[in-house]
Order: C-alpha cells, then sequence, then structure tokens
C-alpha cells in the first residue's frame, strides 16, 4: 500500500485485505459503547427500578438496540461503506449532507462534552478545584487542551488508531470497573437487590427500556464507520449485537452501582470512595477516549463527505472546536445535544430499509432523494414532540413511512 492510499477508504469500499480480525473488530465496538453518558442513564434506572426491573429494561432495551445497530453492523461489513458513503446512495450526493452534518455535529459536540467529562471530575476531586457553570480555572482548561490534543492526534491516525486505543483501554475499564463494582457492593450497607429496592421506584420497565435505547441509538448510528472493516455481514452483526449487549449493559451497571453506593453517576465516584484516586483517573481517562475517538473519527468522516477535504484535515478541524467549546458545551450543551440524537434514528432506518430492499444498488446517481430527506426532517419532529413510547422508535417509523410513500410516488 503506497503513502498516498486512504487507509480510511473515505470514498470508496474497505478492500478485502483491510479488514480487521474479529478480535480487532470486536475489541473496537466494544470501546464505542464504553460511553460515560450512559452511565448518567444507569443512575436514572437504579433510581426508578427494583433490581429486576433493571435487569428487565436492560434485556429490552438491549434487543432493540441490537437490532437496530446489529442492521446496521451487517449492512457496513457487507458494502465496505461508511455511513456517509451508504447516505450517497440513499439520499442523493447533495443529499447525503443531511445526514452527514447531524452526525458530525453530534458527535463533535459530545466530544467536546467529553473533554469535560474527564476535566471536571479530575478539577474538583483530585486537583481540589472550584469548578462551577460560571468559573474554571486554568488548571480546568489545561486538562482539557491536553485530552484534547491526544484523542484529537489518535482519531487522525484513523482505524489503526482506534484499534490500539481499544485493545489498551477495554480490558482495563471492563476489569478495573468491574472490581471497583464488586468492592463497592461487598463494602456497602446491603447487598445489590435490596439496595435497588429502596426509592420511589417510579419508573416503569418500558420507560426503563426507552431510556437504555436512548442512550446510544444515535452513536450507533454511526455502526457502518467500524463494520466496514469487519470480514463479512455475518461478523460485522454477530460483533456489534455482543458488543453493544456487553459494553452499554456494564456502563448502567456502572452507572447503577456509582448512585446507589456511592451518591454518583459514575464509577469514578466508587473508585474514589474506595481511595483508588490514580486508577480513577486512568479508567475515567480510557473510558472517555475510546468513545471520544469513534465520536471525532465518525466527525471527520461526515465533515469529509460535505466539504471534500480530506477525513484528516476534518478530525483536526472537529477537534479543535470540541476542545475549544468543551467547557460550554457541558454546562450548556447536553439537553441540545439529546434534542439532536433523536434526529439520527431516522437516519439509520431509511439507510436500513434502503439497502435491504434493494434500492441502495439500483438508484441512479441523483442529487436530493427528497423521500429520505423529509423522512428524516419529520421522524426528527416527531421524535421530539411525540411524549409516548420510544422517542426513537417513533421518529423511524415516521421517517419509514415517508420514505415508503415517496418511493411509491
Amino acid at each position: 500500500m503506497n503513502k498516498t492510499t486512504d487507509i480510511d477508504y473515505t470514498k470508496k469500499p474497505v478492500e478485502k485485505s483491510a479488514r480487521k480480525s474479529n478480535l480487532s473488530m470486536f475489541m473496537v465496538m466494544l470501546g464505542f459503547t464504553f460511553f460515560s453518558a450512559s452511565m448518567w442513564v444507569g443512575q436514572q434506572l437504579a433510581a426508578g427500578l427494583t433490581w429486576s426491573g433493571f435487569l428487565w429494561a436492560l434485556l429490552l432495551g438491549g434487543i432493540i438496540l441490537a437490532a437496530y445497530t446489529g442492521a446496521l453492523g451487517w449492512i457496513g461489513a457487507e458494502s465496505g461503506l461508511s455511513l456517509d458513503m451508504l447516505s450517497r446512495r440513499s439520499f442523493g450526493t447533495k443529499g447525503s449532507y443531511l445526514p452527514s452534518a447531524l452526525i458530525s455535529f453530534t458527535q463533535t459536540g459530545w466530544f467536546g462534552v467529553g473533554l469535560a467529562m474527564f476535566a471536571i471530575p479530575v478539577a474538583k476531586e483530585l486537583m481540589g478545584l472550584e469548578v462551577t457553570p460560571d468559573h474554571m480555572p486554568w488548571q480546568g482548561y489545561l486538562l482539557v487542551a491536553v485530552a484534547g490534543i491526544l484523542m484529537t492526534a489518535s482519531a487522525y491516525f484513523g482505524i489503526k488508531s482506534l484499534t490500539i486505543v481499544s485493545y489498551i483501554a477495554v480490558p482495563a475499564v471492563a476489569i478495573l470497573g468491574t472490581v471497583a463494582m464488586i468492592l463497592a457492593v461487598r463494602n456497602g450497607d446491603a447487598g445489590l437487590v435490596e439496595q435497588f429496592s429502596k426509592g420511589t421506584k417510579d419508573l416503569g420497565i418500558i420507560a426503563g427500556a426507552g431510556l437504555v435505547v436512548g442512550s446510544f441509538v444515535s452513536g450507533g448510528t454511526a455502526t457502518p464507520n467500524f463494520t466496514r472493516f469487519a470480514k463479512s455481514g455475518r461478523v460485522g452483526l454477530i460483533i456489534t449485537v455482543i458488543a453493544f449487549f456487553l459494553g452499554n449493559s456494564l456502563m448502567f451497571l456502572f452507572g447503577a452501582v456509582s448512585s446507589i453506593y456511592a451518591g454518583g453517576n459514575d464509577i469514578f465516584e466508587v473508585m474514589l470512595n474506595l481511595n483508588l484516586f490514580y486508577i480513577a483517573v486512568f479508567v475515567l481517562g480510557l473510558n472517555i477516549w475510546t468513545t471520544n475517538d469513534n465520536a471525532l473519527y465518525t466527525a471527520g468522516l461526515g465533515l469529509s463527505n460535505i466539504f471534500g477535504l480530506s477525513k484528516k484535515t476534518m478530525v483536526i478541524i472537529s477537534g479543535i472546536i470540541g476542545t475549544l467549546s468543551a467547557v460550554w458545551l457541558y454546562w450548556n450543551f447536553c439537553g441540545w445535544l439529546n434534542v439532536l440524537n433523536c434526529t439520527l434514528p431516522p437516519v439509520g432506518i431509511i439507510l436500513i430499509l434502503d439497502y435491504f430492499t434493494g434500492k441502495n444498488k439500483k438508484h441512479k446517481e441523483v442529487k436530493v432523494n427528497w423521500s429520505a430527506v423529509i423522512g428524516v426532517v419529520a421522524g426528527a419532529v416527531v421524535a421530539n414532540l411525540v411524549h409516548w413510547g420510544f422517542a426513537s422508535i417513533n421518529g423511524m417509523a415516521v421517517a419509514a413511512l415517508c420514505w415508503w410513500i415517496g418511493n411509491k410516488l
């Protein structure tokens, strides 16, 4: 492979010779699910559900999430195409700018939030600094800058770098986090089942499953960006389903245990309570690094599709924007990012329908496929405004209906 070859296959299918081993793909996909914000959801689930309700919510939500991401995993691996290249076929060459912009904007935003999720707890708990929405000491900004540079650098080097980071982070976070969780339960006043029984328990299993689905359905839309390096569609499907079940369940458990035993929402607080200060920083950093790398990589691919510049250039630009705005995003934009999360599942369902009905392969190259574009817009509106059932599924249903009617017409 010569030096001018695009090793990230930004504009074409991944060659068979460039496909990764099953273990490498499993590590990348599992690291993708190590999302600190999912621990916040674990805290909500622990507050509103009993232990059995918690497990049922994980199972039901996990099945829905696995079906959605598994289908996208299959498509990415079988076609060898990224989310953005698939969008060019389903939405048109210019129409694909909509899903590319949505995924790039949300993932750059979550990258910035992730940096602050590392810097702020470290500044407060380990450096003893006072951090408020109105005040961030210069040491905190320095932590953000250092983390931003390191994470941007690893995303810059593409899938090879993401694989290396995942091989380091996934075992470390999974093992150390699980050990900390077990120690917290053993040192607590009551067992896990008994602790879960305390509180108001006013959250239904369906609502809990909705939180499980909503926690990562937007990020899961980017699944083809990574599974396109899998050996086959079957491998992409199986690895995605297993990784999402394991990774998400682990994050929810970490958040739940942190909430009921340490009063926090992150395994970081549990480790601090156990006086594991440096291990806490290590695990927090690696946990955020895996997700942030994937987020920035995805943003780079999306912006490359829109502006025609290289993925590496767009990764640097996205990394700079995310780093400079990290603290502000953390305090002001999480709510907006959750609103925008509802816009991505309609993109995914249209890609799935378009691919499995064969229309993806039959499309002549058009500038805009209006049935797909209108489907995403209508689906996003419904997902955000209709407060019944699963927001993401509501959005996908409307998007699918618009796509079907548009194709019939």
